[in-house]
């Protein structure tokens, strides 16, 4: 009977405490850190968009030099040129001896090769990381690959050829640094060295950092450097105060968080920074919290009161009463005696009411002065409407807590950079969508130019080769004009709709099923002089897993990619292919980012309410321009506001979440109390009734080994002697007149 009554009140009481420290802990700054947080990611978003190019092209001038078929007449002079011929980037060229370093030809700028140990560089396994060096002030990445050109053969002897090893080489390209794209109007962005030193720089918009923030990229790349060179490490930075406007900066490594990336040793930072208005107050919530804390010691306090003097008290005084009686019954002598002629007080009400007065009776009987008496049915509210009560007590404190009280307002709770943020963040991940995208087509584009002049067997050679190399693909095929495969390698596609599209791409080769089948498709040209391919076109089904993979980022809630009809191709979260978005506000927000007829439209962004509150929703589309401009696809982002350091919403949480505590642990110990203390209690009172109304043959047996155990055991001492009383009565009839238990025993 008391654990659960001082659990209840110690619970509440810490929940008191626990609403105390939650609502003094909302530091509402003159800059929120949701802010912060935000910026910090869009530093984050944009470094893993300058770590996928800088892996591309490294893979892909890897890929190069893999596939080309070199022969034992290749010249280094016409390998280089036929390596680096189609890159557009390429600012200077040189193929080196991979064993000696001996430069064997050089093409475009000169390439700086001061401090590159060539055959340590040649001796690395799988994609070579690239390098930063620095040539005539600017900073250039290398890129390097091998290529394996097959040995001369001498002819020795003039009878007997002797094969010479194959020859390695070292590709060496020179590049300057991915473009740097910033997203967010009044945004700055640059690409550090370990130094702090910008290399690349943009901004979007009327981006102006004051003076007195000149020292936040240097203090951005120590932190960056502290952090270790092999982790993707992120932060923010808050900067000087001007004109109501604060400085807040965010920066975040290039560099790889899943394992040894070809960028880790390069140790480039990427800095964003933008100005934000100053919050003109700080909210206090102790106040508040100290007032609700109150409030709700008092309800523990009163609760424990009336559970002490309506439960316990009576209770107890109950359980001494019946052992009181059972040790009258069963025990002899003039001390046992009378223990039975002290009335029973009744104590209570409801059941324990009704238990007094059945022991009463019984204690009347024992003594032979009433037969077995009716004992009335409780009338009014028993014990379980008293713990119902004590449950609507602590209700009327927690409802409006969860309900009413500290509720944010939404549209003013939001700061205006927080929503910017997530529209910038969503352009981001549109970007990275895109970036996917395009690399698959022009892979295939690549892949699809090998084709012609080679026997079926070497092109389905290099359609396997293309397939182990672009982990993106599930499966590649070429098309006959009629739409029919020729020759498939990879899984079994699944395109339903039968097409030969001309030129190239991006495109949907179904519109229905479990699965989106979204495809990355090239024409296979006929090449004068040589044998045609096996088709006209050549196509590589994206796993929209791979796409899948791509949309989750910290703090950016849920991402969908939606075609032009806002059904969803692929999301970060479990969805239905080609369901609609999970809410109509998303739908409408999609809708609004398509500009005019012919335009691909602008993201933009909105505070929604859903079932589960507020939510920051953004849209942008996925591309405007490239292969997969004309699809119409979106990019729709939904982030819960509560789960962004927003102090109003801080303080929201905290004071719902302070009241869903009390009102559960509330329940949960009153509840308690109703098993193991009210319902045996009624259980009693109806045994009680019945044995004080003459029922001498149901046996009472104790459940729990407490007070209404005891309590049950000292009925069923009581039992057997009414019992016996009543043998001793009916034998009285048969030899004599009729007499006590007590009288036979005080005579004898």
């Amino acid at each position: 009977m008391r654990p659960p009554i001082a659990a209840l009140v110690v619970l509440l009481l810490v929940v008191a405490v626990v609403t105390v420290i939650g609502l003094d802990g909302i530091h509402a700054t003159r800059v929120p850190q949701a802010v912060l947080n935000g910026e910090q990611q869009v530093a984050a978003d944009t470094a893993l968009s300058m770590r996928t190019a800088i892996d591309v092209e490294a893979s892909s001038v890897h890929r190069t030099a893999n596939t080309y078929p070199a022969t034992s007449a290749s010249t280094p002079a016409t390998t280089l040129k036929a390596l680096t011929s189609a890159r557009k980037a390429v600012v200077g060229s040189a193929l080196l001896d991979a064993r000696t370093g001996r430069l064997l030809a050089a093409g475009g700028k000169s390439v700086p090769l001061a401090g590159v140990d060539v055959a340590r560089t040649a001796s690395g396994h799988g994609v070579l990381r690239p390098r930063l060096v620095t040539e005539n002030g600017t900073r250039e990445l290398l890129y390097f690959a091998k290529v394996t050109v097959p040995a001369q053969q001498d002819d020795a002897n003039q009878d007997q050829l002797v094969n010479r090893p194959d020859r390695q080489w070292l590709l060496v390209v020179s590049e300057v640094l991915p473009a740097l794209t910033t997203y967010g109007d009044g945004r700055a962005a640059a690409v550090l060295d370990a130094d702090g030193t910008a290399l690349a720089t943009t901004s979007r918009g009327t981006a102006a950092p004051s003076a007195a923030d000149g020292g936040l990229p240097v203090t951005a790349a120590r932190a960056a450097k502290q952090s270790g060179s092999d982790t993707d490490a992120s932060g923010s930075l808050l900067g000087a105060t001007t004109g109501g406007r604060h400085t807040v900066a965010g920066w975040a490594q290039i560099a790889s968080a899943t394992g040894p990336g070809t960028t880790d040793d390069l140790g480039l930072v990427v800095f964003t920074s933008r100005t934000v208005p100053v919050t003109p107050a700080a909210a206090d919530y102790l106040p508040f919290a100290l007032k609700a804390a109150g409030a709700l010691a008092g309800v523990a306090l009163l609760l424990g009161l009336a559970l002490h003097f309506f439960v316990q008290r009576p209770l107890l005084r109950l359980y001494l009463s019946a052992g009181r009686l059972a040790r009258g019954a069963t025990e002899d002598g003039t001390a046992a005696l009378e223990e039975l002629y002290r009335p029973v007080p009744v104590h209570g009400f409801g059941e324990m009411a009704r238990i007094g007065r059945a022991l009463e009776s019984l204690r009347r009987q024992l003594l032979g002065e009433s037969g077995p008496e009716e004992i009335p049915a409780r009338r009014g509210p028993g014990y379980r409407a008293l713990a119902v009560a004590g449950v609507v007590v602590v209700a009327c404190w927690a409802v409006p807590m969860i309900s009413v009280l500290n509720r944010a307002d939404a549209a003013t709770a939001v700061p205006a950079p927080v929503l910017a943020d997530q529209q910038a963040r969503t352009e981001v991940a549109a970007n990275r969508i895109r970036q996917s995208l395009d690399q698959s087509y022009t892979d295939l584009t690549e892949t699809a130019a090998r084709l012609p002049g080679t026997s079926r067997a070497d092109q389905a050679k290099a359609l396997r080769r293309a397939l182990a190399d672009h982990r993106s693909y599930r499966s590649l095929y070429l098309l006959d004009r009629s739409g029919g495969i020729t020759l498939r390698v990879g899984e079994t596609p699944l395109r339903t709709l039968v097409h030969v599209p001309r030129g190239g791409g991006i495109t949907t080769v179904n519109t229905s099923g479990r699965i989106p089948a979204i495809a990355a498709y090239a024409q296979v040209r006929t090449v004068a002089g040589k044998a045609p391919a096996a088709g006209v076109v050549l196509f590589g089904e994206i796993d929209v897993k791979a796409l899948n993979s791509l949309l989750p980022r910290p703090k950016l809630g849920s991402v969908w990619v939606t075609d032009r009809n806002h059904r969803v191709l692929a999301a970060s979260v479990g969805y239905r292919a080609f369901q609609a978005l999970p809410d109509a506000g998303l739908t409408r927000l999609a809708r609004s980012t398509q500009g005019a007829p012919g335009t691909t439209g602008t993201a933009t962004s909105a505070v929604l309410h859903t079932s589960s509150g507020p939510s920051l929703d953004a849209a942008a589309p996925l591309a405007q321009s490239g292969p997969t401009a004309g699809l119409g696809w979106h990019v729709v982002t939904a982030e819960p506001a509560a789960a962004l350091q927003i102090p109003a919403m801080q303080a929201q949480q905290r004071t719902m979440l302070a009241g869903i505590l009390g009102l559960t642990l509330s329940a949960l110990c009153l509840g308690w109390l109703h098993v193991l203390v009210i319902r045996p209690l009624r259980s009693v009172a109806v045994l009680v009734a019945r044995l004080a109304g003459g029922d001498r043959r149901t046996v009472l047996h104790p459940v729990n080994h407490d007070e209404i155990g005891s309590v049950t055991r000292s009925l069923e001492l009581i039992r057997q002697a009414l019992a016996e009383q009543d043998r001793a009565a009916r034998s009285g009839r048969a030899a004599g007149p009729y007499r006590p238990l007590r009288e036979n025993t005080l005579q004898r």
